[in-house]
């Protein structure tokens, strides 16, 4: 699949933004990306979809998105994703979040309801309301060397990750290679979006169809995560995939093939 890139400019703020699929299709799916990845490493999963218009970004300090001079919160990015939207011309959108991109999911979800069709949810959580990955796991995420050092992600990844990446190093190198790390700033940055934040509390107003997958082997996100965002999520249907953390990349027909069903069967319900 074709993907064009493009830098907007909102709210003094340049984003690099990704726009692929056809421009005719019925619906259009908003991609928030896991921490540090730039628009690059969701190839693999974009590719997959059939008859969606998709819409992907670099976070600001990721990739080819400039780090701000401060830091910022989840809102302040889904105020200016609701400007980068308007800047393309889009009006409702289906959004779909994966790992940290969940929980800014979540927030577009909650600022912007009026805006989205459905909500997905791939291994995420419901912030700091949550239990917890592995330690050792979690010191990892801590650093983006991962990110800037292909050999120390080939190194790290499995125990990362878990499931399928495990043994599948060539997926990984990919993933490495794919990579278009941002400064060590932009990384702190992101953390800093999610310190002290969590959704728990306002999940039960988001009243949207919402779909969550949980990897049954993530050791970053345990899948009982999912369980807790199924239970304040008036609308939610949870599914576990056998995969670990990065099933979005290991199973990425799979995975596209169900969020493309998921929007499009909602769509034939709200007609």
């Amino acid at each position: 699949m074709n993907i064009e890139t493009r830098i907007i400019s909102v709210m003094g703020q340049d984003w690099n933004v990704a726009v692929a699929g056809p421009k005719d299709a019925d619906r259009t799916l908003l991609l928030c990306n896991g921490i540090g990845a730039s628009v690059e490493t969701i190839a693999p999963f974009v590719n997959h979809f059939k008859r969606t218009r998709l819409i992907g970004f670099d976070v600001p300090g990721v990739g080819k998105s400039p780090t701000p001079f401060s830091p910022y919160r989840f809102t302040n990015l889904t105020r200016m994703l609701n400007k980068i939207l308007d800047e393309l011309g889009v009006g409702k959108v289906d959004v779909f979040g994966v790992s940290w991109g969940g929980a800014l999911a979540q927030q577009f979800a909650f600022d912007f309801q009026e805006r989205c069709h459905t909500l997905t949810l791939a291994a995420t959580a419901a912030g700091m309301i949550m239990v917890p990955g592995n330690v050792s796991v979690l010191s990892k995420m801590a650093t983006p060397k991962r990110y800037q050092d292909p050999d120390y992600m080939l190194k790290v990844g499995a125990e990362i990750y878990g499931g399928e990446v495990a043994f599948n190093t060539e997926l990984l190198k990919d993933h490495a290679i794919a990579m278009r790390a941002g400064d060590k700033r932009g990384y702190v940055y992101q953390l800093l979006a999610g310190l002290g934040w969590t959704s728990y509390f306002f999940l039960g107003q988001i009243k949207i169809p919402t779909l969550i997958l949980m990897g049954e082997d993530d050791p970053l996100v345990p899948p009982v995560n999912g369980r807790i965002l199924a239970k304040r999520l008036p609308n939610a249907t949870l599914e576990n995939v056998p995969c670990g953390h990065m099933f979005v990349l290991t199973q990425a027909e799979v995975v596209a093939d169900r969020v493309e069903a998921f929007i499009h069967e909602e769509s034939m319900v709200g007609a």
